[in-house]
């Protein structure tokens, strides 16, 4: 998918959400998906750590 085409399904979706919540469950939604987007950073980030130590290890 080109990015482009990505950030314009993502910013339908935010618009389709805003028509459809109300404020504060706008809130907490944005609250979960940046949980979301914190604890994927995060796997990648130790799963990537994890696999140049083995590297490293020469396992």
């Amino acid at each position: 998918m080109d990015p482009r085409e990505l950030t314009l399904a993502v910013t339908a979706a935010a618009n389709a959400l805003y028509e459809s919540l109300s404020p504060e469950e706008l809130a907490v939604l944005a609250a979960v998906f940046s949980q979301l987007g914190d604890t994927l950073i995060t796997l990648a980030a130790q799963k990537a750590l994890l696999d140049l130590r083995r590297e490293d290890c020469g396992d």
